[in-house]
């Protein structure tokens, strides 16, 4: 049987979606739903990095796959810096406890996060992306994609094909060269939207 090819689909929807932000320009209503369908798991490895974990740490930059450590009141400065709400610190901790891959980036100068992905899913086929962030100060360096990249990579490794995110118009480019492609073949992504559901009520 023919191994399909990458697939992924993208759709406008009108919520706070979690996903690489920048600096907020202007405000956006809209963000997109991105997905990828990667052929070979195994085509992912440390060696296919566009930076090494050597090269990261020798720049003061150190990678940390649990959340140990972490301080969710700095996490929560990153997100603020970067246009989400500030999110309750108590849910922040469940999120993380029903995360299924975590990675993020400690500066050793300040001991604290500039760079966090995480992914949840069904552990066999699928995964979602959430909250990919970098901290305004460190954006420009390579930190996103050395996240990305590995958080990726973790997901193939355990022969997930199908993950998706979602994404901003303007940083649509910082994904494609990771693998995901946009509204392959008319393929579309739905979310449920309570405003939807207000407007049939009233």
């Amino acid at each position: 049987m023919q191994t399909p090819p990458p697939s992924a689909f993208i759709i406008p929807i009108p919520l706070r979606s979690p996903l690489l932000r920048l600096p907020p320009r202007r405000p956006h209503k809209t963000s997109y739903s991105v997905s990828a369908l990667f052929p070979n798991p195994s085509s992912s490895s440390s060696s296919s990095y566009s930076t090494s974990d050597a090269d990261l740490s020798s720049r003061g930059f150190h990678l940390r796959r649990t959340p140990d450590g972490l301080n969710l009141a700095h996490l929560n400065s990153v997100f603020a810096s970067v246009g989400f709400p500030k999110r309750d610190l108590d849910k922040i901790r469940t999120a993380l406890d029903h995360t299924d891959c975590l990675l993020w980036v400690e500066y050793e100068k300040t001991k604290r996060p500039v760079a966090f992905a995480r992914a949840t899913g069904d552990g066999v086929f699928n995964a979602i992306i959430w909250d990919v962030v970098v901290d305004p100060s460190f954006q420009g360096i390579g930190l996103g994609k050395a996240v990305m990249e590995r958080v990726v990579g973790e997901l193939l490794g355990k022969g997930i094909r199908n993950i998706a995110l979602y994404s901003e118009p303007r940083v649509l480019g910082f994904y494609r060269p990771l693998g995901f492609v946009a509204d392959p073949d008319g393929i579309r992504g739905m979310v449920y939207s309570r405003k939807q559901q207000q407007k049939k009520k009233k």
